[in-house]
């Protein structure tokens, strides 16, 4: 890709979308920006807002369009959705995104010439998974943000307990943005050394409950966020832009996107996260890494659940 005639398209202009749109502004990555929605004066509220702040940031084309807008894209990021209201399950969720991601799909790919498509709205992976089968795209060149911010809060949450700056700490959270997410321990590693030698360590005095804590707090922090604030739209608008610095530069990365596994680990035809080797087209490889064998069966046990959902949405 071509940098001098980036181009990346935002559908929905709710809080997900309208920070991706200004972080993507803040640090500008491409020359042209197009946010859709269904309400299209939101669109052009959130595009003329920002451009108001462009004579301090940078020159760029931001704008409010519709779907014929995603032709020639670099990339089109999906975050239109619904959130789920009290005494909704899982499967609710899943069936109203399931029926507002399949419409998007259409709609996109009836303009659709190039580029990647980011899945960010929830269920992620159901979504995920749909979209790559809806648009009849290669496999890869559609992914989800996936455990790219569980990844980074199980980072966060570890820099804080060991009191090493953030950017040092390398770890993974894999298999469902969800509930069944678990810790990829064995890969996680400060300075070189795993993260087993940090908690046998008395020096830092780090327990086995440390680690559930930890584990569950990544898995409790977005529910934590919306008690607190109603929503969450900062840290996942970073992780998609810090996503789109690789697709579009053609980076190479690791990051814990979602996409569809083939026969991979013994899973397939489920999309789930694992690290994954990102660049213009996409979803390059998952990542060859040596599980244990209970990080492997809860892997396994994550796509199981996800391919029950799955089963749920099949006729959607």
């Amino acid at each position: 890709m071509n940098n001098n005639r980036s181009k990346v398209a935002i559908i929905g202009a709710g809080f997900v979308g309208a920070s991706t749109a200004f972080a993507l502004a803040m640090k500008q990555l491409v020359n042209e920006m197009v946010i859709i929605d269904v309400d299209r004066n939101k669109a052009a509220g959130e595009a003329m807002d920002i451009n108001h702040g462009l004579p301090f940031i940078g020159q760029m084309n931001i704008y409010d369009g519709d779907y014929s807008d995603c032709a020639d894209c670099d990339a089109i990021i999906i975050t239109a959705g619904v959130n789920r209201k009290p005494g909704e399950t899982r499967i609710d969720l899943a069936k109203k995104n399931v029926s507002i991601a399949k419409e998007v799909t259409t709609n996109i790919m009836k303009y659709y010439t190039r580029g990647v498509i980011l899945v960010v709205s929830n269920p992620v992976d159901i979504l995920t998974y749909k979209v790559q089968k809806w648009s009849g795209l290669p496999n890869g060149r559609v992914l989800g943000t996936g455990t790219v911010l569980d990844s980074s809060r199980f980072r966060y949450l570890l820099s804080e307990k060991l009191d090493v700056d953030v950017k040092n700490v390398h770890g993974y959270i894999i298999g469902e943005h969800g509930e069944t997410q678990l810790p990829f321990w064995s890969a996680t590693h400060i300075a070189g050394k795993n993260i087993s030698e940090y908690f046998n360590d008395p020096a830092y005095g780090i327990t086995e409950a440390d680690k559930l804590s930890i584990v569950e707090n990544v898995k409790s922090a977005g529910a934590g966020i919306i008690k607190n604030k109603g929503a969450t739209y900062y840290a996942i608008a970073v992780s998609v832009n810090t996503l789109l610095e690789s697709l579009l530069k053609n980076q190479n990365t690791i990051r814990t996107v979602s996409s569809v596994i083939d026969n991979k680990f013994g899973i397939d035809d489920v999309a789930l996260s694992l690290p994954s080797v990102l660049n213009q087209n996409g979803v390059k490889k998952v990542m060859d890494l040596n599980m244990t064998d209970e990080e492997l069966s809860l892997l396994h046990h994550s796509a199981d659940q996800l391919k029950l959902i799955l089963e749920e949405v099949k006729d959607i």
